[in-house]
């Protein structure tokens, strides 16, 4: 697990050494182990910095050549099946590591761009060819690990992490309709970025940079599923979907066991990590395990479920206690650490956790990817819910008025019922793709653009389009399948990838996902949906697949976020900042980018008694606020 970074100078006489040296320091965290620089032609500069996982000598270290000499790459990431590869095509190649990374490139030496079907791994990675001037880009299949390209009439500039490309003298100019979808979502969906000129490589995609400093992207990979289209359950027995789920995500666990470090795994204690613990626990005695209690939450700890779970296996586990306290006081390391804005609050926990984990391992395996394969969120309950046409969804329907006027949080068992019944009843009457994008938002657009003062810096047009990608999946005469297709390019790869990248990667911590192995993938989108939701079970198959290995409290328990106690900070530690800095009149008149009426009347509600959802909203201002200071008034 790496960081990688480089350039590409449309003109020659367009010198860009210096910046590149700037921009691996930004990555230290990523690659504490080794940072090196090379300018590989007068247009070309890569650089690299290493967290040494597989082969961790100096041999192994990048930027790499092959024997020629006339590639070069840089690499982040990990190929767990780099050994079979190198014996079925590369018999005859001498290698002077025991590196994936060699393997690879060696690969793209042999089969060019048709290499990338046959990797098993999470990776970002750029080759360049001394002989033709190009430069090769690629991306994993789910988006596990980030690659940000800037490009302009000067030069394009890549990089693991968007702080990396900041050190380059690039255009800071906020991209609005972002920014609007944003203030939605809570995070940047597809490949937007929060600035102009900047895009994400999509997952399962390569670009290829020409000697001319022409920029082409393409897709080697797409999930093979076709929205609208049911798959009948005829084509499948259950009982025999089920034994095959369970091999290939064996399988996959244990390919990505791997490693020439200390090795162990995240334990909720939630279904997802608790199937991966058992399945490594399988393979290494005494595998250690990682979660963190709530001293001063009990309606957020799980740890009771995770010390069953640890118990039943005869894993090594450590719980890390933290209270709101140590939570607070990790808040703005986590938001140092955030190069674009990102506001889902259960990255504080992560970083947290990834922080503790790391004190005793280098590589931790999580369970990433099991609720938008298997219908796992509290969401898609509702989703399923909302398909039926019941007497009750009728009178939930017509009691909208009633569950409004109820006191609504997150924050205890009854305000967050009362908080759903409002958000469930007011989606009733949409359409399959307005309920979806609804489910996923904490704000109408409609609400988003009236916090933005210049209107005429918003194009609605360009923001329903950038909507219409993941919109598009979800049919109307679809089933469930639609869903977690679209949770599958907006969630997964927009949020809770990337929450895990940045949190895992800010303490140097490498963590691996063996439900996004694409074996594992393409066969969850082969099965029925009523496989995985029905009769408002969710995850049906996959508790089936496993439900011998676990307790079976791990099954029949409530689904639990990943939440931090974001109301009670807000109306004590973060107030200050809500009412006197970041969101402050004055500063919020001087920046010129919020309408403040419209905040003030955010921040009048999280004081009050029926806050709602409004804490997620006064976060991601609050996030975006403090992003906006360090990298446009401080840096700029």
């Amino acid at each position: 697990m790496c960081g990688i970074a480089g350039y590409f100078s449309k003109n020659k006489s367009h010198r860009l050494e210096t910046f590149l040296e700037g921009a691996v320091k930004t990555l230290g965290k990523r690659g504490p182990d080794f940072q090196k620089t090379m300018h590989l032609s007068l247009q070309v500069g890569f650089a690299h910095a290493r967290l040494s996982i597989i082969d961790t000598s100096v041999v192994a270290n990048q930027p790499m050549n092959d024997i020629s000499k006339r590639y070069t790459i840089v690499f982040n990431g990990e190929i767990f099946n780099f050994r079979e590869l190198r014996e079925q095509h590369l018999s005859n190649v001498t290698f002077n590591t025991h590196s994936d990374t060699e393997v690879l490139l060696n690969l793209f030496v042999l089969l060019g761009k048709n290499f990338l079907e046959l990797l098993n791994g999470f990776f970002s990675f750029a080759i360049f060819d001394s002989k033709t001037g190009d430069v090769f880009l690629a991306r994993d299949r789910f988006g596990i690990k980030p690659l940000h390209i800037y490009s302009d009439e000067k030069m394009i500039v890549f990089a693991s992490e968007l702080k990396a490309i900041f050190k380059f003298p690039i255009k800071r100019e906020l991209d609005y309709n972002t920014l609007a979808l944003y203030l939605q979502l809570n995070y940047v969906p597809g490949n937007s970025s929060i600035l102009k000129n900047v895009q994400k490589l999509n997952p399962g995609c390569y670009a290829i940079i020409d000697s001319s400093g022409n920029l082409k992207i393409e897709q080697y990979y797409s999930i093979p599923y076709t929205p609208g289209k049911k798959i009948p359950q005829s084509g499948i027995d259950y009982n025999t979907a089920k034994i095959k789920l369970r091999e290939l995500v064996e399988e996959a666990v244990q390919r990505r066991l791997v490693s020439d470090v200390r090795l162990g795994t995240f334990l909720s204690g939630g279904v997802d990590s608790s199937v991966i613990t058992a399945c490594a626990a399988k393979h290494v005695a005494g595998l250690n395990t990682f979660s963190i209690g709530y001293k001063d939450e009990p309606y957020f700890d799980e740890t009771r479920y995770a010390n069953m779970v640890a118990k039943k296996l005869g894993t090594t586990h450590t719980v890390f206690p933290i209270s709101n306290d140590e939570i607070f006081a990790n808040l703005f390391l986590a938001l140092d650490y955030i190069d674009e804005p990102f506001a889902d609050s259960s990255a504080l926990a992560v970083y947290v956790l990834s922080e503790r984990t790391r004190q005793k391992v280098t590589v931790a395996l999580s369970g990433d990817g099991g609720d938008e394969l298997f219908a796992g969120y509290n969401k898609h309950k509702a989703e399923w819910n909302a398909r039926k046409k019941t007497f009750l969804n009728f009178v939930l329907h017509g009691g909208k008025p009633l569950w409004a006027c109820l006191p609504q949080s997150r924050h205890s068992r009854v305000t967050n019922l009362f908080r759903q019944l409002n958000r469930y009843s007011a989606a009733l009457h949409l359409t399959a793709s307005e309920r979806y994008w609804r489910w996923c938002t904490f704000n109408s657009q409609k609400q988003a653009v009236a916090l933005l003062k210049n209107k005429s810096l918003i194009n609605e047009t360009e923001i329903e389009s950038r909507k219409a990608f993941v919109l598009d999946m979800v049919k109307e005469n679809g089933d469930m399948n639609d869903v977690l297709f679209a949770d599958m390019q907006l969630v997964l790869p927009g949020d809770m990838l990337t929450k895990v990248d940045l949190m895992s990667m800010a303490n140097s911590l490498e963590v691996r996902v063996p439900l996004l192995d694409y074996n594992v993938v393409n066969y969850a989108f082969s099965l029925p949906a009523d496989y995985k939701i029905s009769g408002g079970e969710t995850k049906k198959i996959f508790k089936d697949a496993f439900k011998d290995d676990l307790p079976a409290e791990i099954f029949t328990r409530r689904k639990q976020g990943f939440e931090v106690p974001l109301l009670k900070w807000m109306r004590t530690g973060l107030r200050s900042l809500i009412e006197n800095d970041l969101l402050g009149k004055d500063f919020i008149q001087a920046q010129n980018i919020f309408e403040y009426s419209e905040i003030e009347k955010l921040k009048q509600k999280i004081f009050s008694p029926n806050p709602g959802d409004v804490h997620a909203s006064i976060w991601g201002l609050l996030v975006f606020q403090y992003w906006y200071k360090k990298y446009f008034l401080v840096n700029a």
